[in-house]
């Protein structure tokens, strides 16, 4: 069973930088990508970074290029996801999910609250 933890979230001020964690375990992923997505109080749920699991393709809403940087440790089966120059904005919780390559199922995990101050 696939099961995908995050971590990292936390309060920062504006300007600051976290890096969130994905672990992902209960298969190999090695024919999937890994998104990470965001959901602000009253917002629909949004597309932020992913990456497929090689670490060879890589793709980033454009609120978030030149901010976020998406990479994954293979031997530590995780995911990351650096975030610097942070905006009150960036505020949601962030959750990561897996899915297959050439399908639109996803598996989540439970998120992480980032909250950025002004």
């Amino acid at each position: 069973q696939v099961q995908l933890v995050e971590s990292g979230g936390g309060l920062v001020q504006a300007g600051g930088s976290l890096r969130l964690s994905c672990a992902a375990s209960g298969r190999t992923f090695s024919s999937y990508f890994i998104d990470w997505f965001r959901q602000a109080p009253g917002k629909e749920r949004e597309f932020v970074a992913s990456i497929i699991w090689s670490g060879t393709v890589t793709n980033y809403a454009d609120s978030v290029k030149g901010r976020f940087t998406i990479s994954r440790d293979a031997a530590k089966n995780t995911v990351y996801l650096q975030m610097n120059s942070l905006k009150p904005e960036d505020t949601a919780v962030y959750y990561c999910a897996s899915r297959r390559v050439g399908t639109t199922f996803r598996y989540w995990g439970q998120g992480t609250q980032v909250t950025v101050s002004s």
